[in-house]
């Protein structure tokens, strides 16, 4: 079998599992509005689609807002596609206000040629796997002095709410709520904070570092003086 051919294959059983998945949803719908399936998977499709449009609609005027915000009228420089198009469905799909308006900065910072920062595709990647909580958390982490806190590390044991830098002879301090603990081992996964080794290998959270590309990664996600959007 070809190249092409396979490719092919590949294509048709995709689909063919899209189309059995629709019909599953519309038989499923159908037992809750006793209606016909055909109407079933119209109502299932039709809300999927209006909730998609409601949330690239207020996408679209919290971006201009933004870009008002750092006076501009229209993007002063083009976003290349293979950034634009992952960076517009990601945004298109998100549920979370607060995280949406993360996608719009990340937009507007992109078409922004006074942008001192650098937008990457990867900072899309990353944004799609952060929770409220995680944003947050980097928030509370990032609005801390960068230096000082790589070097002495920060305390997280009142996060999300405060984050302070460690003293140089910091004393014993509570872990973490395990909610606390999951939210930083999701960012560190993602290369945006570094804990503690301990002598074994595991890690601690009771006190994390950032990293470059994580200060690099809000940067690119927030409005220029204005962390908090």
């Amino acid at each position: 079998m070809t190249d092409e051919s396979k490719a092919i294959e590949e294509v048709a059983k995709t689909t063919g599992q899209a189309i059995e998945a629709a019909r599953e949803a519309g038989g499923f719908i159908a037992k809750f509005i006793s209606g016909p399936l055909e109407q079933a998977m119209g109502v299932f499709e039709d809300r999927l689609k209006y909730m998609r449009w409601e949330r690239q609609v207020r996408f679209m005027q919290r971006s201009q807002e933004l870009l008002r915000l750092v006076g501009l009228s229209a993007p002063s420089r083009a976003i290349p596609l293979k950034l634009a198009i992952p960076l517009m469905q990601g945004a298109s799909l998100e549920e979370d206000d607060f995280l949406q308006d993360r996608w719009a900065a990340l937009l507007v910072n992109a078409a922004n040629a006074d942008f001192k920062g650098e937008v990457r595709r990867s900072h899309a990647v990353i944004l799609e796997q952060l929770t409220h909580l995680d944003v947050k958390i980097l928030d509370a982490l990032y609005a801390l002095p960068f230096e000082q806190s790589q070097h002495n590390g920060i305390m997280t044991a009142q996060l999300p709410e405060q984050a302070r830098v460690a003293a140089e002879k910091e004393p014993d301090s509570p872990p973490p709520a395990e909610e606390i603990v999951l939210s930083l081992s999701n960012l560190a996964r993602l290369g945006c904070v570094r804990p503690l080794m301990t002598w074994g290998g595991g890690e601690n959270y009771e006190r994390v570092n950032p990293t470059i590309a994580g200060k690099i990664f809000v940067e690119a996600c927030s409005v220029p003086n204005s962390r908090q959007l």
